[in-house]
């Protein structure tokens, strides 16, 4: 019986000692890495010099307990020192700021590639039609051709003027100044061909075109449609660059000093006791980056306004060829305004002949008869019922303008637009969240609190805005920034403007809505480039009701590598312990089996 039980008492025993040395092994593992830690400061060191943070002799060798620090205070020695300190505080800024530019220069990009890409599809849109109107003069009115070619440039040379928001051009004023320089021309070589063109005769005529209206309602018709299409593009090219200015305002402002501590203790601190690779926890982070934006926070509501106006002025100018149809009905107009002045030849030259004196060389042999020329070359402009038609198409021109939209039309260049810009209407709300995305690992088993290492963040996390962070556990917010209220303002103000220059411009429901960016119609085709654009999305879940959002987001790259070693509630130092175990239990299991 006794030799039966024996080697079964022998295996238990066996197992029991291994699993105590293998704790006494541990024990021992765990001493010697913290000793290991608390005797040196070389990561800290290495991750010193490769942030470029300051010199590296500012770094001690090892942890020292009579350092005075101000902010990276804790119990146990220390691997920083004042100087050390002071350069983390400037490191911690220069960097925040540096990611938050990223993120704003990005947002300007957007604006002004589009901006560009506009305008060089209203330059195309110009060049087309002004040489559709030079095709009619040359094919159908060859006598009106040469003195009116000059006009014809500066007509267009005008719209563009007016597109690019730098001069006092008026639409109207231009139409009519074109018809009343082409009048003394349809007189003199179509109404009444072969009278001398008196130098007298045709200042009378031009200054009273618009008296003795030769053309009908068509030249008020043309000039209607012409300024209603091209404000809405003057605009939205204003908003455009108003913006990029309203951007570079928000870049100037300064972080305050309540911020760069809360940063200094969020980034740092955690360096001072030989925790390099520790990241902060998402709520903490939230806090820290909430309280330093809580005045670009205010920039939300007018922001998300006018993304809103951008949207409608996208779609008043690509919305159902507008743009195009108005340009591409110019050349109709111009046909149909010189037929009218031949159906109403007699009158005019009664007219003339009351207001300007009558010609004594008109003969009146001479008959004027409508003179229609048929068709029959495929450049010749067509006619309005055929341009009537392009409002039912699902594609525009094909514009070819510069840039990465080259190839693109009004139309897929409108729709990429405003699928981009509606991922950024919560802009200014989600920065905090998406800086801290580049901060955080959420699979992480431990975090940074701000004072230790902690499995979680107990704090509060506060909502956006000056008001609410007021609350913030982590940074004072005394008030909002003065430079940025002044954008604020310049912003609502500007929104104002558009609203009174195009009444109900922005006032959609979509606004106050995060949404997801998509096109309010609905519409959307392949040929009008609607792919998807591979962008990731965020979800902001913040507790202000207005703030979440999808916003683009792409996380800023470091701007160094870090060498920093695995965090934990004890101990950053790596250890092989792991196969140690395995080998133990797997002689203490064959030892029992036997």
């Amino acid at each position: 019986m006794s030799r039966r039980l024996f080697p079964r008492l022998s295996a238990r025993w066996i197992s029991e000692f291994a699993l105590l040395v293998l704790l006494v092994l541990i024990a021992h593992l765990r001493v010697a890495s913290g000793a290991s830690r608390a005797h040196t400061c070389r990561e800290v060191k290495t991750a010193f010099q490769l942030r470029q943070i300051g010199p590296l002799k500012w770094v001690p060798e090892t942890p020292a307990t009579d350092v005075n620090l101000l902010v990276c205070k804790h119990v146990g020695p220390s691997c920083c020192t004042r100087k050390m300190e002071e350069s983390y505080k400037l490191a911690a800024t220069r960097d925040t700021l540096h990611n938050l530019r990223l993120y704003t220069t990005e947002l300007r990009h957007l604006l002004l590639s589009h901006a560009a890409a506009f305008q060089d599809s209203y330059q195309s849109l110009l060049l087309f039609s002004q040489g559709q109107l030079t095709s009619l003069f040359e094919l159908t009115y060859p006598s009106l051709s040469s003195p009116i070619a000059s006009h014809v440039s500066s007509l267009f040379s005008q719209l563009s003027l007016f597109i690019q928001a730098d001069s006092n051009v008026s639409v109207e004023a231009t139409v009519h100044r074109f018809y009343n320089h082409l009048f003394p021309f349809v007189h003199s070589r179509i109404i009444n061909p072969g009278i001398p063109e008196e130098n007298d005769l045709s200042e009378c005529l031009r200054a009273t075109q618009q008296d003795v209206d030769p053309f009908g309602h068509r030249t008020q018709v043309m000039a209607n449609e012409l300024a209603q299409a091209l404000k809405a593009a003057r605009s939205l090219n204003r908003a455009f660059y108003v913006t990029k200015d309203l951007l570079n305002s928000t870049e100037a402002a300064s972080l305050t000093n309540e911020c760069v501590k809360a940063l200094l203790k969020m980034h740092y601190c955690p360096h001072c006791q030989g925790l390099t690779l520790i990241r902060p926890c998402p709520e903490f982070c939230l806090n820290v980056l909430g309280g330093c934006l809580a005045s670009l926070a205010e920039l939300d509501m007018p922001w998300r306004h006018y993304v809103a106006i951008l949207e409608d002025l996208t779609h008043a100018v690509a919305g159902e060829h507008s743009l195009e149809l108005a340009l591409l009905r110019v050349s109709g107009h111009v046909n149909e305004t010189i037929q009218h002045a031949e159906l109403h030849s007699a009158r005019i030259s009664a007219t003339v002949d009351k207001v300007c004196g009558q010609s004594t060389t008109k003969s009146p042999s001479i008959q004027p008869t409508v003179t229609p020329k048929p068709s029959t070359n495929q450049s010749d402009p067509p006619d309005l019922t055929q341009l009537g038609r392009l409002s039912h198409l699902h594609s525009s021109l094909p514009l070819k303008p510069n840039r990465k939209h080259k190839d693109k039309t009004l139309k897929q260049i409108a729709r990429e637009f405003v699928r981009t810009i509606g991922r950024y209407k919560a802009f200014f709300a989600a920065l905090p969240r998406m800086l801290c995305e580049g901060e955080i690992e959420r699979d992480e088993l431990t975090c940074w609190s701000g004072d230790d290492v902690v499995e979680s963040y107990k704090g509060r996390v506060v909502g956006n805005g000056v008001h609410a962070q007021r609350q913030n556990p982590e940074v004072k917010v005394r008030g909002p920034d003065p430079l940025l209220m002044e954008v604020k303002e310049r912003f609502e103000q500007f929104n104002k403007e558009m609203q009174e220059s195009m009444p109900g411009l922005g006032h959609r429901e979509s606004w106050e809505d995060p949404g997801s960016g998509e096109d309010s119609s609905g519409e959307c085709d392949d040929e009008d480039g609607c792919q998807g654009s591979g962008e990731v999305t965020v979800k902001s879940s913040n507790t202000d009701s207005r703030t979440d959002p999808e916003v683009a987001v792409k996380p800023p790259p470091h701007e160094a590598p870090v060498v920093r070693s695995k965090p934990g509630p004890g101990s950053s130092a790596p250890f092989t312990v792991p196969s140690f175990i395995i080998l133990v239990s797997i002689l203490a299991l064959q030892c029992t089996l036997n």
